[in-house]
């Protein structure tokens, strides 16, 4: 690949032909950032040309991320042995393409874990990951995706960080409990959907989802580094045990690939890239993709370019790769495909049909027939146009062909850049508290109110006893009244006493005259009869 601009140029080599004289296969790194692709069966050599191409990119100053779903991409970070026993080989391979310059090396290495458990985590915010990607991510149809949307509004309006999945579950209780009044303004919350939706959200829990969402969250500028020497640091994610949720794994590195796009600033189309993005097992991001999903998808890999950040997709089949996606690849590098099966036919078709024609090799028939290491290779010239297609020995890697054992890994994860920034959790105030203070508010508050309900039960039930008592105390007052004036009107013992002395007096001068006038009377009737 040569325009004679060579010298104003830089290239990554990448291979070449089955002789030292043999046509050179080389990456134009103005070109880069027009994405790529790496397909072929499995065993067929992908993993050495992802590590060539890290190596090439570390090496004239481009940061690269990959997802390291073997864990053989670890030995980026170590440099190759001659004790190795792919030494051979790899010298071997090295003599064949002419490639004198060919030493072992080792690349500055940033390790990078989900968990935490072989690298530094990586977390983002549940706000950040939105509602369009949570809801690939818990396979949530039209209709639960559109309750969870809502949800996010709503917690936008009500100023609430939804940052871990604790401030997820909280706000779709939320909404559970005021689904009446959300259906009014916004259209049809149930209960049930909701319900759903938490459903899912543990299920995505119990998977290991928990560890992604919380902060600190990740700085994408941490992964666009260069060491002291100028390389590029190559960003490694530990992806071995995290294939083991597939969606968790795609959707994740399409949060990481569409936060680069919303963070990065344009800047049109730059001698290299900012970063090189490989994005491997790549069938798992469009397996049962919805459309809005895939045009997404679309939308980033065609956008992101100017933001200088190339994207290539390490798939075995190159059909698992959609069309609008696939034809804004323009660097290729296809190993060898099985012809088994109607679909692996369909998929040699589609190969050859992508490649610029050259006379000199016949893609469907060779695509079949490549040997381990080998690879057709298109890539794109420094005008822009694709190279004729070329049978290709991939050059040997630099760094070691394996994994690094835990104490190497832990030694490089040491003397990282980032050591100590994302290792501790950090739970600030967010929606799970602020919605349980207000509930414990709505609580005081409604206890309050029974208190006080209460209370003025009581205070009222107290008021009538006091009017029952006071009642009661007036009636035996009048009572004591009417008593004391009857007894206030009974005469006094003194004036019983005179009034029985004046009786008797009475009585005594009543018998005492009418003794004497009656004696005279009586003498004087009887006086009168016996004369």
């Amino acid at each position: 690949m040569s325009d004679g601009n060579e010298a104003t140029e830089i290239y990554i080599g990448l291979g070449g032909g089955g002789a030292p004289d043999g046509p050179r296969q080389s990456l134009v790194l103005k070109r880069a950032n027009r994405h790529g692709l790496i397909a072929g069966a499995t065993g067929t050599g992908k993993t050495v040309t992802l590590q060539g191409l890290a190596e090439g990119f570390s090496a004239v100053g481009v940061p690269v991320f990959v997802a390291d779903v073997k864990g053989d991409l670890s030995g980026l970070a170590m440099a190759g042995s001659p004790t190795s026993k792919l030494h051979e080989v790899f010298a071997k391979r090295a003599a064949e393409i002419g490639d004198s310059d060919w030493a072992y090396h080792d690349n500055p290495a940033i390790f990078w874990d989900l968990f935490g458990e072989q690298g530094h985590p990586i977390r983002t915010t549940i706000s950040e990951m939105g509602p369009l990607l949570l809801a690939r991510l818990m396979d949530l149809n039209e209709v639960q995706e559109g309750v969870l949307s809502i949800a996010f509004r709503v917690a936008d309006e009500q100023n609430l960080l939804l940052l871990d999945m604790g401030d997820l579950q909280a706000m779709l209780a939320w909404c559970a409990e005021n689904a009446g009044d959300l259906s009014t303004r916004y259209g049809n919350v149930t209960k049930a959907t909701v319900g759903t939706i938490q459903r899912q959200l543990l299920s995505l829990q119990s998977q290991g989802g928990d560890h992604f969402f919380g902060e600190p969250a990740l700085d994408i500028m941490d992964m666009i580094q260069c060491d002291d020497k100028g390389r590029g640091y190559v960003n490694i994610l530990a992806a071995d045990k995290l294939m083991a949720s597939p969606k968790l794994y795609a959707t994740f590195l399409l949060w990481l690939l569409s936060e680069m796009f919303e963070t990065l600033p344009e800047i049109g189309d730059p001698d290299k890239p900012k970063l090189v993005f490989f994005f491997d097992e790549a069938h798992l991001l469009f397996d049962d993709a919805p459309p809005a999903l895939v045009d997404k998808i679309e939308q980033v890999v065609r956008l992101i370019r100017s933001k200088g950040v190339g994207v290539y997709f390490v798939t075995q089949n190159p059909i698992d790769v959609p069309e609008e996606v696939a034809g804004q690849l323009g660097n290729r590098v296809q190993h060898a495909l099985r012809a088994f099966t109607p679909r692996d036919q369909k998929a040699v078709k589609a190969a050859a049909d992508t490649f610029r024609p050259n006379p000199k090799v016949d893609v469907a028939r060779e695509i079949t027939e490549l040997k381990v290491g080998e690879a057709l290779v298109s890539l794109l010239m420094p005008d822009g146009a694709p190279s004729p297609v070329e049978r290709t020995l991939i050059k040997p890697p630099c760094s070691r062909a394996g994994p690094l054992d835990p104490k190497e890994r832990a030694i490089i994860q040491s003397i990282s850049p980032v050591a100590g920034k994302y290792d501790t959790l950090v739970n600030r105030e967010s929606a799970e508290e602020l919605l349980a203070a207000k509930a414990e508010q709505a609580q005081a508050a409604a206890a309050e109110a029974r208190a006080q309900e209460e209370a003025d039960k009581a205070a009222a039930i107290a008021a009538k006893e006091e009017a029952k008592r006071k009642a009661a105390d007036e009636r035996v007052r009048l009572q004591q009244e009417r008593a004391a004036a009857r007894e206030a009107a009974k005469p006094s013992m003194a004036e019983k006493m005179m009034e029985s002395a004046a009786r008797s007096a009475a009585t005594s001068l009543g018998r005492q005259v009418a003794g004497k006038f009656g004696g005279q009377l009586m003498r004087g009737i009887l006086g009168s009869l016996f004369k």
